[in-house]
């Protein structure tokens, strides 16, 4: 048995962006995903379905939060006009996903697809099928992606990692920009708090 977590997805406003600009946020959350499969031990599996939804599966389901925060702030960085509704489901599965996850109907997938739709319903744009603690650090910190600038999601994107996240000096060589407006970026996206959050849920699932 494997246990995974799936996130699902569906851009906001996607009639509103017209094709290019949802063409855009699907390269950048392919990339984001792409850039993940380090720290989850294997490929994501990136799989984009209905034209402005989207999937991947997770073989480190404990890192389901920190995933989609990260997504969404590659999102973010692109534009205001720039966002997605989250479902994040967790559960097992008796063999390795398929590349294409279109064709996956698990158990786990159906409930991340009806964690979406509550997320589409509800305040939150993120919904985490868990409840608890996981369901409530999932509220409030989708209340806070959506105050970060374009500026705060762009240095956001560099400071998320679950290990060896670069300082605040490494971020700033990296980024090109002085050590003070990166730490004051950072400190205005409650970036520390989102790490110490996020931690200490991870913590807790091994």
């Amino acid at each position: 048995m494997y246990s995974i977590a799936v996130i699902t997805g569906d851009l906001v406003d996607s009639t509103q962006l017209g094709p290019r600009k949802v063409e855009q946020a699907m390269q950048a959350l392919r990339k984001c995903a792409e850039s993940q499969a380090d720290w989850m031990g294997a490929d994501l599996l990136f799989t984009q379905h209905r034209g402005d939804g989207w999937q991947v599966v997770l073989l480190a389901p404990k890192y389901g939060l920190r995933s989609a925060i990260l997504f969404r702030a590659v999102l973010r960085a692109l534009g205001d006009e720039f966002d997605s509704y989250i479902g994040i489901a967790e559960g097992q599965i008796d063999r390795p996903p398929s590349a294409n996850l279109n064709t996956e109907n698990n158990t786990v997938f159906v409930a991340s697809g009806r964690a979406l739709d509550l997320a589409k319903t509800a305040s939150s744009h993120i919904n985490h099928n868990r409840g608890g603690g996981h369901a409530a650090t999932a509220i409030l910190l989708d209340r806070v992606c959506q105050e970060w600038t374009q500026t705060q999601a762009q240095d956001t994107v560099h400071a998320l990692l679950p290990d060896n996240a670069p300082n605040y000096t490494e971020l700033s060589a990296l980024l090109g920009k002085s050590r003070q407006a990166v730490s004051k970026s950072l400190r205005s996206a409650w970036n520390d708090e989102i790490r110490k959050a996020l931690n200490m849920l991870e913590s807790q699932d091994g």
